[in-house]
């Protein structure tokens, strides 16, 4: 069977194209399919929307030669804090503060725009010979056979590949026909994106502030600027979302932490309903999944890229080295370890936070009295906390390669 690509990937928004990357940087050729239009996602105007990136991903983002176009854009983390909090006043005093004076490697980790990101990303598969980037287009049929996978495109053209992945969004359509279920449920909360600029500098600390309601993430920008994610229940994000711009900021200021001044909206404001989803397997014949495709995840602790960019670490290291040793990658025993990998820790993770946001979004005085004095005992044990500071900044033990830092 003659293959126009080893991989066909999916989805071009940002864990799609880290994938081709890694994987044309060690030799494959690649074909992804974008059903947005050419550099859509690069805008250059500033919506507020940003990443939260571990250092493993920013590890990963510097071995597949993308970090160094996108640095200076990045606002590093020096310190997260978390506490419980009520709209007017100030939030506990018995918070979890992580330092990254605390951690080798420097900062706890970066803010980055998506349009930096985005651009950078586009602008590198566009620059690599072995990646064919197809734009407002998508994959509408598949069909594995013994060797290979064909796959239909919208615009009427069938592609073959070795495998194919499906890195296309919660309600991934690759995952759907390929025939793998999907577990979740809603949190009956959405939650409302905007960006802040404010008097005072941030000083680079990130801060989540747990309302009843839902919580409140405050994400340092570059300069004096500030992502806001705000969750909260449906009819409450309905009536804040239909609000003009200065009766919004007005509820939003009386429940913002103090230390940033006068604070004024920039940028479009968003919302978008939260739920968890977890696929059921992640591979089936000749089909991967990797991204939100596999595991879509509350935002409560800013980890849906950086799940999903552990699984591109770990989804090119598993194709590149079966490919070095003569096996056909998409073998169902070669994609099987991909999944072993995997699934596991990326479940164990949605879950856990999928258990935050339930144990925090309540104004319960015994749970709230006991998630305080919870949070103040792990601040007080400098060997508990730094094992939280290592997870949340992806510092695992024995990692992928490209979270490590180093090319495949």
């Amino acid at each position: 069977m003659k293959h126009d690509s080893d991989v066909l990937i999916a989805g071009g928004g940002l864990n799609g194209p880290a994938l081709a990357l890694a994987l044309a940087q060690a030799g494959l050729r690649v074909t992804v399919v974008d059903a947005q239009p050419a550099r859509a996602r690069a805008n250059e105007g500033f919506d507020g929307r940003a990443y939260a990136l571990a250092i493993a991903s920013q590890r990963l983002l510097a071995a597949i030669d993308v970090w160094p176009a996108v640095a200076a854009d990045a606002q590093p983390i020096l310190r997260v804090r978390a506490a419980d909090g009520r709209a007017g006043e100030s939030p506990s005093p018995l918070a979890l503060n992580f330092d990254s004076a605390e951690l080798e490697g420097g900062p706890l980790g970066y803010m980055l725009e998506d349009r930096f990101l985005a651009r950078a990303l586009a602008d590198a598969m566009v620059a690599s010979p072995r990646i064919t980037l197809i734009c407002a287009t998508s994959v509408i049929a598949q069909e594995p056979e013994l060797v290979g996978i064909n796959a239909t495109l919208s615009d009427g053209r069938t592609l073959t590949a070795r495998v194919l992945v499906g890195a296309d969004g919660r309600r991934s359509s690759v995952a759907e026909r390929a025939g793998i279920t999907r577990t979740g449920w809603g949190y009956g909360q959405t939650a409302l994106v905007c960006a802040l600029e404010h008097e005072q500098p941030h000083h680079g600390v990130a801060q989540q502030v747990f309302l009843p309601t839902g919580p409140l993430a405050l994400l340092p920008l570059l300069g004096n600027r500030t992502s806001i994610v705000w969750s909260e229940t449906d009819a409450n994000a309905r009536t804040l979302a239909a609000l003009p711009d200065a009766d919004f900021l007005a509820l939003l200021r009386e429940r913002l932490p103090p230390g940033l001044g006068e604070v004024q909206l920039i940028g479009p404001r968003f919302s978008y309903p939260l739920n968890l989803t977890l696929a059921n397997a992640y591979t089936a014949a000749r089909v991967a999944l990797a991204g939100d495709a596999a595991h879509g995840v509350h935002p409560v602790a800013g980890q849906g890229l950086n799940l999903g960019l552990r699984d591109v670490a770990v989804l090119a290291e598993v194709l590149v080295e079966a490919h070095r040793r003569g096996e056909d990658i998409g073998a169902a025993n070669v994609l099987a370890r991909y999944q072993g990998h995997r699934r596991f820790d990326a479940t164990a993770l949605a879950l856990g936070m999928d258990g935050v946001n339930r144990l925090f979004s309540n104004d319960n005085p015994l749970l709230r009295a006991g998630r305080d004095i919870g949070l103040g005992l792990v601040q007080s044990m400098p060997m508990l906390r730094r094992a939280f500071m290592r997870q949340a900044a992806g510092l695992l033990p024995d990692p992928p390669r490209l979270l490590a830092g180093q090319k495949l």
